[in-house]
């Protein structure tokens, strides 16, 4: 496919977080762009805003009627998580088009230029959101799309100048394999997405693949501690070729000393809280390092970088009250959570708000969830968030609740959330979870402001 021939773009799924990054790019090059999806969000509701038609209805009427016939101005994505009775996936397929997935137009797009690839099972949003945030802020430049909604530029798509390109490469339904980066990270690489894999070996399986197709002359940096390995490893210990030092928590900001062989660069302030967000900055230091962006650039960057939307988020920060909203749906992103909360709050009770996400993955890790979420004090679970996924027999948030050893815990629907918030007033209380759970953020808020 010529992308420089593309004039219209229809998104089937527009509202998700890395379909409505392609509908912004593919505008910003002035296609006609116009998309499908089941619900209005805020996401919709800013593309709307943005000059974009989005409709919500599975009505093929509602097509604009440019998109009646194929052609090679033409360009039909979709994500795989639409249903496949959609009529308006459907509708393309009878009429000839070829429908896309996004991985393959970012394997398109990423084919001609300098593309730098974030992979992991958790980790890769606020790193490739990082990594570009370097690029961006020291005046090197670069294009990313993004899995989340940069914080400093209040969008998960960037524009550069230049030919490179920051992609968070997605494992789920193996959509990395499109990709031929010319550096390629791998934060993690935990068993998930078992519903897609079968089990942990065809998972890092498709890892092992994804660094397979790293062009020849480039470079694959890997977390320590995985079962496989790249040509730089990294780790907040001093385990890995590039690591953390002297770590430390200064008037509630992050400070840690960045390691590689010779090369110590001190004192470096991190922006955004977590220790995980340390080992985070190591991986996005090694890349900026490797396209030799001076250091001083790199620490300032840093310093002034204010994550990704829904990662470690701080919602409410006053005296009585710190509210932080977080992505984490996996056991090991809610042990790194949790754990980052307690180094930099431990005299503060501990309110936890979370929102299991499938059912498959909370029967295949609920012993993983339950000895993690026991380590709050007061714990408030939320009803499994299906997504794409029918109910599975006894695979229920009670079922969840009754094997954490917590005294303080409850099932609770969001309308007790926002009760219990208003009479306990906690002191602090964290809302975790990539559901909907984000709904609860507004109305949290404005109690806790009050």
């Amino acid at each position: 496919m010529n992308i420089d021939q593309i004039k219209q773009v229809y998104l089937i799924g527009i509202g998700g977080i890395g379909m409505s990054g392609l509908a912004r790019y593919f505008q910003h090059l002035g296609c006609t762009v116009a998309g499908y999806d089941r619900t209005e969000t805020d996401l919709t509701i800013a593309l709307v805003a943005e000059g974009i038609d989005v409709i919500y209805e599975d009505d093929v009427n509602a097509i604009p009627a440019t998109f009646d016939q194929p052609s090679d101005s033409s360009l039909i994505i979709f994500t795989p998580a639409v249903p496949k009775d959609l009529k308006i996936k459907n509708h393309f397929v009878a009429k000839g088009f070829e429908l896309y997935k996004r991985s393959q137009v970012l394997g398109f797009i990423s084919a001609s230029r300098f593309t730098i690839g974030v992979a992991g099972t958790h980790g890769k949003t606020t790193t490739s959101t990082m990594i570009a945030h370097i690029l961006k802020d020291s005046g090197y430049d670069c294009s990313a799309f993004l899995g989340g909604i940069s914080s400093n530029y209040n969008t998960n798509v960037l524009y550069g100048d230049n030919n490179v390109v920051v992609v968070e490469a997605d494992e789920y339904d193996r959509s990395f394999l499109t990709l031929h980066p010319n550096i390629a990270v791998v934060t993690s690489a935990d068993a998930d997405h078992l519903d897609i894999y079968g089990d942990e070996s065809h998972l890092i399986d498709s890892f092992k693949m994804y660094l397979d197709r790293v062009v020849e002359g480039g470079y694959r940096i890997v977390r320590t501690g995985l079962s496989f390995s790249g040509d730089i490893s990294y780790s907040r210990d001093d385990k890995g070729d590039a690591h953390a030092e002297n770590v430390a928590v200064i008037d509630g900001e992050f400070h840690f000393d960045y390691v590689k062989g010779a090369l110590r660069i001190s004192n470096i302030k991190l922006g955004i809280a977590g220790l995980h967000n340390i080992e985070n900055a190591v991986a996005a230091i090694t890349v900026a390092l490797l396209l030799d962006i001076e250091q001083d650039k790199i620490v300032r960057a840093l310093a002034n970088f204010r994550g990704a939307k829904r990662r470690f988020e701080y919602i409410v920060r006053n005296e009585k009250s710190v509210y932080i909203d977080d992505y984490a749906h996996h056991p090991e992103e809610l042990r790194a959570f949790l754990s980052s909360l307690r180094k930099l709050y431990p005299n503060k009770k501990l309110t936890v708000v979370f929102q299991p996400h499938l059912f498959s993955r909370t029967r295949d890790f609920v012993d993983g969830f339950a000895e993690v979420l026991g380590m709050a004090d007061e714990l408030l679970l939320m009803e499994i968030y299906p997504a794409r996924e029918l109910p599975i027999e006894g695979v229920t948030s009670t079922w969840l609740l009754d094997k954490i050893t917590l005294q303080n815990k409850r099932v609770v629907s969001p309308q007790e959330v926002l009760a219990l918030v208003e009479s306990e007033k906690p002191e602090l209380v964290v809302t975790v979870g990539a559901g909907d759970i984000d709904r609860l953020v507004k109305p949290l808020k404005a109690i806790l402001d009050k």
